[in-house]
């Protein structure tokens, strides 16, 4: 049985025992996306490369509601297992699975018949709408899948297990670049098989990972005992998991209106802004493995009374953090027209240079997000879950204001929608860091 038990022993070793899983894991779950628009991009065009991009803008907001009720459901995982009441743990995920699963059933009707509304709301140019209906109409379908695999691999991180998760999203990522290249380079179905290929993949990963929870695990096994509705339990749990889901998608909500002001600005900064948003997501992405991993360990010593230990992990996860976000800096600024490259034809050298100058300017400062993910980590696991929601709230808010206004003004236009990220980047960790300090100090 694959656990680390975060209450006792290195601190460093264990955070990145735990974290590299995660890491492979990241640019695993990103190549879902990823292969779908390189290979659209690079053998379908502009305007299917801009369909996919603002697609997979909309599916991260949507799925970013039941990541974030996994994710917060995950914390009080952490602290039954910190506090080795394993019974209590048992019933939190019948009842967290049961609530969580009927709520994607919901979203999911609910997104097919909001699809065109939706559409119109992204400001889509009229060239792009056929591809994005399309590709959205096939995508949708995977939620259930997205749901099954979050769930699962919340579960198993919770308790520690870092490498499961990530066996069943390796072996769905390949599966899916496969059928990507099969579905639109040979057989021509179009952005269609791009999505096509992603939920079968989907499907992969999520039944694969339930199946081996339900079956494989014997700490998770569900008896007649534990089905049982304890309204406590549901209430206790509901704090963390909305609180978390409404912080996941407040911030997805954000970039969704920023994707619309993007739209705006026409099909080469669409498609510029969806390669370079693929690019910086796997760039940063190790930096919120970091605030997952650092969540788990704190929940873990939080439940088990180690207040010493946190304040020990703080210290140790800030440097590792400090150490990434400056590597990944580094080769995002230094490499970004490379980047570009790898997604667009050479032909498209107004999408790589508008690209390129995205990926300079956030990548720049992507040690301001490295500190955010930590400081969602560290509230989420403490039980003060509305924190985040007020650090997203001025990250985002900040962002959404100043990208409007920025970009107004013809002498700057979109180079201000960059602009504004970082700056709420900044004004967001500032206030999590001084309430975090008064917290632990």
């Amino acid at each position: 049985m694959r656990t680390i038990d975060f209450t006792s022993g290195s601190i460093f070793r264990k955070i990145l025992l735990f974290s590299l899983p995660l890491m492979v894991g990241n640019v695993f779950q990103q190549l879902y996306n990823v292969v779908d628009t390189l290979v659209v991009g690079k053998f379908l065009g502009e305007a299917p490369l801009a369909a996919v991009g603002s697609a997979y803008t909309l599916m991260i907001f949507l799925t970013s509601i039941l990541i974030g009720l996994s994710m917060g459901s995950s914390v009080y995982f952490s602290l039954c297992f910190g506090r080795k009441n394993f019974d209590r743990m048992r019933q939190s995920i019948y009842i967290s699975f049961l609530s969580i699963g009927a709520l994607t059933l919901v979203m999911n009707g609910a997104v097919y018949f909001l699809l065109d509304s939706l559409i119109r709301f992204m400001q889509v140019p009229s060239e792009v709408v056929p591809y994005i209906r399309e590709y959205l109409w096939w995508i949708f379908s995977g939620l259930l899948a997205v749901f099954l695999y979050n769930f699962g691999a919340a579960l198993l991180r919770a308790v520690g297990d870092s490498v499961t998760p990530l066996v069943f999203l390796i072996i769905s990522s390949l599966l899916n670049a496969a059928l990507d290249i099969l579905f639109v380079v040979y057989l021509g179905w179009g952005v269609a098989g791009a999505a096509q290929a992603t939920v079968i993949s989907q499907y992969v990963s999520g039944a694969g990972i339930f199946l081996y929870c339900l079956l494989g695990r014997q700490d998770f096994h569900i008896s007649g005992k534990d089905m049982t509705w304890d309204r406590k339990v549901f209430l206790d749990m509901s704090q963390l998991s909305l609180l978390t889901s409404l912080q996941q998608s407040i911030m997805n909500f954000g970039i969704l209106l920023v994707q619309g002001l993007v739209n705006s600005f026409g099909t080469t900064v669409m498609a510029a802004f969806a390669a370079g948003v693929k690019i910086d997501t796997i760039a940063y992405s190790p930096l919120q493995d970091f605030g997952n991993a650092f969540s788990t360990y704190v929940a873990q010593n939080y439940g088990a009374g180690n207040r010493d230990r946190i304040r020990q992990g703080i210290k140790t996860a800030g440097k590792m953090i400090f150490i990434f976000s400056l590597l990944a800096s580094g080769i995002v600024s230094f490499l970004a027209p490379l980047l570009m490259g790898f997604f667009v034809p050479e032909t498209a050298e107004d999408v790589v240079a508008v690209g390129s100058r995205y990926l300079r300017i956030e990548g720049s400062c992507y040690l301001g997000i490295g500190i955010l993910f930590m400081l969602y980590g560290f509230y989420r696991a403490v039980k003060r879950a509305a924190v985040s929601v007020v650090l997203t709230v001025l990250s985002l808010g900040t962002r959404v204001v100043l990208a409007y206004f920025l970009s107004s003004f013809p002498e700057i236009g979109v180079t201000g929608i960059w602009l504004s990220i970082p700056i709420g980047w900044a004004l967001a960790d500032m206030y999590g860091m001084i309430k975090g300090y008064r917290l632990v100090r």
